[in-house]
């Protein structure tokens, strides 16, 4: 396999570098000298970014694209072997790595790496821990998989011998990791057009927290699914963490202020090690702070320092995102799009000055609303108010047999008002008409729900 060393730049192409993860990967190697190319089907402020930095940007694929100097190719897991860049590069003989194998590579340049793993709460929970780290002046090279505006984008390219990324189970890709540190903040069945179920998904998290080296750390919610599952026969050492039981690290005297954002105290193996402040809502911020502040003890960071970088985390783009108002309704975006996540951003929006709760959801993926429908009927009824976009289906065609009105008609069966439209521009008259003064409103989804709040707003 090809062999990243920063010591020695060379000529790497990016098929599909316009990605929050491809592009902030490259932005990292142009950080230590590389040359770095790439293609994407169209532009982007990221790709903008890329070229301010030296990157030479495509505009479409094509097989042109490739050139004989190239030291290596990077694709995603989006691309497919009939893509004309793939094909090409094949036939040139060009050393290919995915991005997942790219991000091992990049990794093996630190001493001290750590990757934060779960089904949900992986952006928020890196964020956190950015901050923590910039807090304590420890210059990291940090990559996340979101906007996050105390490093100006998803990506800081530091000095020093920290890296701090976020670890993705899907098609395994985390499995290519081999972190000093890896954070698993939860278990939870997802992705189930790859994986076969949740034993299938609770066995590539435990072969990930295998790849954990000895003198390693693994931090992980001792409430999680599979616990056992996951931490048997691990070599290295377990920190736990719980909201509810016995655990290394633990928050007692939990509340929430008007805007529904956790103050608590930590316990640290039983001793009381201050109080922390958040200043993004909801209950499971706390788990996932509990996971930041393990991570920085971990590495011997003092605990008020720990609690200024937490406090000064204000969120990051699409995860409770503030977008504005709708004479006199409140806008918020969030990246919610599994039952488990919709839950607690629904949670955290009762916590939130409200008078009813309006949600617009974008189910994601025709295979996940399929195996989770009832559970997407739950946790959604928990608003006043429901409305439906048709199902993005990002990656996948429609073969399923499943649609956005069954989701309706599951919500109906529990007695919230529901109402399931066919395009954006229906939902944004119906909510103008319907949605009152002092109302709350949150588009909800993985997709390209987001763009109806500046919709709204505007």
């Amino acid at each position: 396999m090809y062999q990243i060393d920063f010591n020695k730049p060379q000529n790497v192409h990016f098929i599909g570098i316009g990605g929050i993860s491809m592009s902030g990967l490259a932005e990292i190697l142009l950080g230590r000298g590389f040359h770095i190319t790439g293609s994407d089907s169209q532009d982007s402020a990221l790709l903008s970014r890329l070229r301010a930095k030296g990157a030479e940007i495509f505009i479409g694929q094509s097989a042109e694209n490739i050139r004989e100097e190239y030291d290596a190719i990077i694709y995603t897991a989006a691309i497919h072997p009939d893509n004309p860049e793939f094909a090409r590069a094949k036939e040139t003989g060009i050393p290919m790595l995915s991005r997942a194998e790219l991000l091992g590579e990049i990794m093996q340049n630190y001493g001290m790496s750590i990757a934060v793993a779960g089904t949900h709460g992986k952006t928020t929970t890196t964020s956190m821990a950015s901050h923590i780290l910039l807090a304590a002046d420890m210059d990291p090279t940090i990559s996340v998989g979101g906007i996050l505006q105390s490093i100006h984008g998803n990506i800081r390219v530091g000095k020093s011998d920290t890296f701090l990324t976020e670890a993705c189970e899907y098609t395994n890709s985390f499995l290519s990791l081999v972190p000093m540190i890896g954070i698993i903040l939860n278990v939870d069945a997802d992705h189930l057009d790859f994986f076969k179920d949740l034993d299938d998904i609770a066995n590539s998290f435990h072969r990930f927290a295998a790849r954990i080296p000895k003198e390693g750390t693994l931090i992980i919610d001792r409430d999680t699914k599979k616990f056992d599952t996951v931490t048997d026969g691990i070599d290295c050492s377990i920190i736990t963490t719980s909201l509810t039981g016995d655990a290394d690290y633990t928050a007692s005297d939990v509340t929430f202020d008007g805007n529904g954002c956790a103050s608590f105290t930590c316990r640290e193996r039983g001793q009381d090690l201050g109080t922390f402040r958040l200043s993004v809502p909801g209950i499971h911020n706390v788990s996932n702070a509990l996971a930041a502040i393990a991570m920085g003890r971990t590495m011997g960071i003092a605990p008020e320092v720990i609690a200024e970088g937490l406090c000064s985390f204000t969120g990051t783009d699409r995860r409770f995102e503030y977008k504005g108002k709708m004479k006199g309704v409140t806008v918020i975006d969030d990246y919610a799009h599994h039952p488990t996540e919709i839950a607690a951003t629904v949670s955290a929006a009762l916590q939130y000055p409200h008078r009813e709760l309006w949600v617009i959801f974008q189910p994601h993926t025709y295979t996940r609303t399929k195996a989770l429908l009832p559970e997407f009927a739950e946790a959604l009824s928990a608003a006043d108010h429901v409305v439906l976009a048709p199902i993005y289906a990002a990656r996948e065609k429609d073969i399923y047999g499943v649609s956005s009105d069954d989701v309706a008609n599951e919500i109906a069966k529990r007695g919230t008002d529901v109402h399931s439209f066919g395009t954006f521009k229906e939902i944004e008259d119906f909510v103008r008409a319907q949605c009152a003064d002092g109302d709350l409103l949150i588009t909800m989804g993985a997709g390209n729900v987001t763009n109806i709040g500046p919709e709204l707003v505007d």
